[in-house]
């Protein structure tokens, strides 16, 4: 059996934009809710903002300004040194190349 994921604090408010955005009712909602409670969360810091501040700065430096979101994803991943696991490696390439994020392919 795997190890148990961690998701960030961007994650989880992906998953809420997309039940409200979907118009989930109370039954998927439940269902998520209960795969979310034995999850850990990384929570946003201080130390994480000053990682995001200086991945978002670095790739508008290189002419390539990344999603806001996967900034925030990565600044999280590279302040704990966990790998990433993602189906959208591409959106990702940048950091590991540039700034060390492991990647871990599905």
């Amino acid at each position: 059996m795997g190890k148990q994921p961690i998701l960030t604090f961007v994650t989880v408010g992906e998953l809420a934009q997309w039940t409200k955005l979907r118009h989930w009712g109370p039954r998927n909602l439940a269902m998520l809710d209960s795969w979310l409670a034995d999850k850990p969360v990384i929570p946003g810091s201080k130390a994480i903002a000053a990682i995001w501040g200086g991945l978002s700065a670095a790739a508008i430096q290189r002419g390539r300004p990344r999603p806001v979101n996967d900034t925030w994803v990565a600044a999280c991943c590279l302040a704990y040194q966990l790998p990433l696991a993602t189906f959208n490696l591409k959106d990702f390439k940048d950091f590991a190349e540039h700034h060390g994020l492991r990647l871990l392919e599905p």
